[in-house]
């Protein structure tokens, strides 16, 4: 998957004509757009939680002369790889975004790069989602005299609105995600021309094609989880792979109240994907043990219900679940509101039986004009199969409505949507994302030869640092991959995979070292960078936690239980760094 594009004329992405000059030049507006739109969509599944970004440089000849997309969370964005590619071809050029960049504080990377660049003018998309994100790179790409046009705002018309909605579609999980406070969920179901999701033994292989089984592969690939109910794990014993689905593998998610489930199961075999099962409070003490022997981890609620469960797994970043249960859970999942999108697969057979499921259960449902319309439904064949899919929940409306909340703020600056006596962050998205070891910052740490190596960010250095030292050629082997890692997720999930497959890899000292491999690695970051370490700084008095709900190490845990390492290392390091600018100002002051 490569980063950035090859300079193309301006022939290949000029799709459409008009006569008229202020015409054409809006025609051309939207084409980039949409182009901006379907670059972004190469990294789907790879970027999340971030959004999908995509950006493209033209020149006022009309000559795009660099394209890119945010490759995965923790990499160069969209516009900094752009910029790279257009080169000195940036001053005077037009850049396209399908999103407002979403940039950590203190270290606008997007923003800044197309202003140092020269470019003169931004088409955004779309606003950010995220209510403190919003507006924020629009004012300031205006603050620094660049002209800027947001779809549906600046430049209105239907053929505007189309073009919105691709910047929307593109990010629909993330869109969702930031109205609703819950993962973008979609229902994924194949079924008879009858309505049959299996025959009345509960036999279900195979009922679509192999087209359309390829086509879910894809669809699981783009996501951040599966979830089936245990009534599947007992009939199918699925493996919820994304064979197909490219080099991105989501997790698999179990809903099971009694814990009623087999101790042999495809889904405890960890050696590809995690699987979390998550239960009521109490339930099978005793199989719990066994999962999590096993390796698998355990979640219990006080009730398990479908909302409670996504709220779980919104706090825990997850983006966009595909559910692939059967008729109960998925009448549940429904009922509770918190599916947005359906996926039907219908396969031309009849299966008949009067005790066969369907794919949705009781819903409480009497007259007809009670049923759930989908809306923007769209029909598409797979090879003998109609794939109809549409959303049962609108897409949100991100227009800002007047007045804006921006313009509240400017008005009455008390009303501030952050608490300052304790600071969390978590995702680099976060008001301070750029505290996270996961932040695309480069450092420079000396090898075991004492030589200076840089590695891509901390979360680099750190999971390479598990295997250091280490006498076997498929250690080094794994530092080598990790240090090359794309994204610090693949770093982690790459470190974190040879950790739990061979643990005979892993250094001895590991667990007694691992917090000053850390701590050392974010000195360093806080050090070399003048603006993060300002940031750091201006907590002072504050509390720091590492807000990961389900990291009870380096993160403060759901219900703050976690011992939150993270937050402990920079608030050491924030005192370090208080203390010495005491002395340096004490030592300026006996100087005088």
């Amino acid at each position: 998957m490569a980063l950035s594009f090859a300079v193309v004329g301006s022939s290949s992405s000029i799709m459409c004509k008009a006569t008229n000059a202020n015409n054409h030049s809006h025609l051309q507006d939207l084409s980039y757009i949409k182009r901006a739109a379907l670059i972004s969509d190469k990294s789907a599944g790879f970027t999340s939680p971030h959004p999908n970004f995509g950006c493209v440089i033209v020149t006022p000849s009309a000559e795009v002369v660099g394209e890119a997309y945010l490759y995965a969370q923790g990499t160069k964005p969209a516009e900094v790889l752009a910029v790279e590619a257009a080169g000195e071809r940036c001053r005077g050029a037009t850049a396209y975004v399908n999103m407002e960049p979403g940039d950590c504080h203190g270290d606008h990377t997007a923003v800044s790069a197309l202003v140092q660049a020269g470019i003169t003018r931004a088409v955004i998309g779309m606003r950010h989602p995220l209510q403190h994100l919003r507006g924020n790179a629009i004012r300031a790409f205006r603050s620094q005299g660049l002209q800027v046009d947001v779809l549906g705002e600046d430049m209105q018309s239907k053929l505007v609105e189309e073009a919105r909605k691709a910047c929307l579609l593109v990010n629909l999980p993330f869109v969702y995600r930031a109205a609703s406070r819950v993962p973008f969920s979609v229902l994924k179901y194949a079924m008879t021309l009858d309505g049959k999701i299996a025959a009345s033994s509960g036999h279900a292989a195979w009922i679509s094609s192999k087209l359309s089984r390829n086509r879910v592969f894809e669809l699981r690939g783009r996501s951040d989880a599966i979830i089936v109910g245990g009534n599947t794990v007992r009939r199918d014993n699925p493996r919820l792979t994304a064979r197909h689905g490219g080099g991105h593998m989501p997790i698999r998610i179990v809903l099971s109240q009694s814990l009623d489930l087999p101790e042999e199961a495809n889904l405890w075999d960890l050696s590809d994907v995690s699987t979390v099962v998550v239960t009521q409070r109490g339930a099978r003490r005793s199989f719990q043990r066994y999962l999590a022997s096993k390796g698998v981890e355990v979640v219990e609620l006080d009730i398990l219900n479908p909302r409670d469960v996504m709220e779980y797994f919104h706090d825990r970043g997850y983006l966009s679940i595909l559910w692939e249960c059967g008729g109960t859970l998925a009448a549940s999942a429904i009922s509770s509101g918190v599916i947005h999108k359906v996926f039907a697969f219908v396969a031309p057979k009849i299966i008949g039986g009067k005790n066969a499921p369907s794919p949705v259960g009781e819903l409480g449902m009497v007259e007809m004009s009670q049923a759930l319309d989908l809306i923007d439904v769209c029909f598409e064949q797979i090879g003998p199969d109609m794939l109809i899919s549409g959303f049962l929940q609108p897409i949100p409306d991100l227009t800002p409505t007047i007045p804006s909340e921006d313009e509240t703020f400017a008005i009455d600056p008390t009303v501030a949507p952050f608490e300052t006596s304790i600071i969390f962050f978590y995702k680099t998205w976060d008001l301070y994302g750029a505290f996270s070891n996961f932040s695309p910052h480069p450092i420079q740490m000396p090898d075991e030869d004492g030589n200076y190596v840089t590695w891509f960010s901390v979360e680099h250095y750190y999971q390479a640092n598990k295997f250091i030292g280490v006498s076997n050629p498929l250690a080094q082997d794994c530092i080598d991959k990790i240090k090359s890692a794309k994204s610090p997720e693949e770093a982690a999930r790459m470190g974190r995979l040879t950790q739990r497959r061979h643990p005979h890899l892993v250094r001895s000292d590991w667990e007694s070292v691992k917090i000053d491999v850390m701590y050392r690695a974010l000195k360093c970051k806080f050090s070399i960078y003048p603006h993060l370490n300002s940031m750091l700084l201006s907590t002072a008095g504050s509390v720091l936690v590492e807000a990961s709900p389900h990291d009870l190490f380096w993160g403060g845990g759901r219900d703050g239980e976690g011992l939150n390492y993270l937050g402990r290392l920079l608030m050491k390091l924030r005192s370090e760094f208080l203390g010495e600018s005491s002395a340096a100002s004490e030592n300026t002051c006996i100087a005088l």
